[in-house]
């Protein structure tokens, strides 16, 4: 980047509160929690209110880069470290669906060590730093008036069964090639189709962030061979025909019982509020002006990815919230501001139903084998 086009400086006028946002955040977070319910009558067990269901959850490590120039040796980044993490990858509608009905993936990062104040006040103490990625650039309802509508479809269809997945799918996406553009459609735009490899997907915070002194958004992309090759590479249909309910959950848990693998986190600066605003996170901010740039990699070692005590730990004790961080990584814009309300609602929820207390581990060794 040159001194032409310099990166934008992170101040508290980047963002910008929008009209009755408060009164529209609540009424987002009121109809979640009337669906939390509905999903907990219909489980007998609370969920989360997105990503509910996980498919695979993982041990590794993550390595800050040495030598980063200033722009990105910011927060977390700032020195070079490594770091274990807990990964978990879930599919993102609020209900528990088959796997042959595509929804957007996601890929939630608990970073363990990273000492320092936090965001959240309830968790000052804690030593974690959360990153949730999906694999989609931006939000389709980028706005929360516009997710208002979208959440508010979903509670009128919230006890309708496959009916519900789809009316999520189609409102999520906008559009029906949103979801195909990603691969998570076939040709014909039918929104049954399964979609490919889940571990060869790359996943984006999709809304901007604070990036120490600057603003970015985060990816997570594929870094070495075996991965690489998943991406866009469909599931076998005989694997599908097997198990249509949680295929993914069987060709990840085979693929990490012999082979390792490697992601690189990348952060894409911010150059200009016009082009890559912060409130408004539909709008994909342009590649060929400001690229991703690597800042760390991710690694993974052979492991059992989805065992019973695994799972429960990572669905019923661990929380995901992207406010769980250093406040040189605090979310940006209206879309996250409503999460923040969200996510720590739900959480309180679904922890309180289950009768489990919300722990955030301070050893990577409190992940169950």
């Amino acid at each position: 980047m040159t001194q032409s086009t310099p990166y934008i400086r992170y101040s508290d006028s980047i963002e910008v509160m929008q009209p009755d946002e408060q009164e529209i955040s609540q009424k987002i977070v009121d109809s979640m929690a009337r669906v939390n319910r509905l999903m907990y009558e219909k489980y007998r067990h609370a969920i989360r209110d997105a990503h509910a269901k996980s498919h695979a959850v993982l041990k590794g490590q993550l390595q800050v880069y040495e030598n980063l120039p200033e722009h990105l040796a910011q927060g977390l980044f700032a020195v070079p470290n490594t770091y274990p993490v807990i990964v978990r990858f879930s599919t993102a509608q609020g209900t528990i669906m088959p796997d042959k009905m595509s929804a957007f993936r996601g890929m939630a990062i608990k970073i363990i060590g990273v000492e320092g104040e936090k965001l959240l006040p309830e968790l000052c103490d804690a030593v974690t730093q959360d990153f949730l990625l999906v694999n989609y650039p931006v939000i389709p309802t980028g706005t929360i008036r516009e997710y208002l509508k979208l959440q508010e479809n979903l509670e009128k269809q919230a006890d309708s069964g496959e009916l519900f997945q789809q009316i999520a799918q189609k409102a999520a996406a906008g559009v029906q090639n949103v979801l195909a553009a990603v691969g998570l459609a076939d040709d014909t735009n039918e929104l049954s189709a399964p979609g490919p490899h889940l571990l060869g997907d790359t996943y984006f915070s999709m809304a901007a962030l604070r990036f120490g002194d600057y603003v970015a958004k985060i990816s997570v992309k594929p870094l070495s061979e075996n991965v690489r090759e998943l991406s866009g590479k469909k599931i076998d249909k005989e694997i599908i025909d097997a198990d249509g309910n949680a295929f993914l959950t069987k060709v990840t848990a085979d693929f990490f019982q012999s082979n390792t693998a490697e992601y690189e986190m990348s952060a894409q600066l911010c150059t200009d509020l016009s082009i890559m605003p912060v409130e408004d996170g539909s709008v994909q901010w342009p590649e060929d002006i400001s690229p991703y740039q690597p800042v760390a990699k991710l690694s993974f070692l052979p492991q059992q990815t989805f065992s019973p005590e695994r799972r429960v730990y990572a669905d019923d004790t661990l929380s995901f919230n992207p406010f769980h961080c250093l406040p040189a990584h605090r979310p940006l814009g209206n879309i996250m501001r409503v999460r923040k309300l969200a996510y720590e609602t739900s959480s309180r929820y679904r922890h309180h139903m289950n009768a489990l207390a919300r722990i955030e581990p301070k050893s990577i060794n409190e992940l169950p084998d």
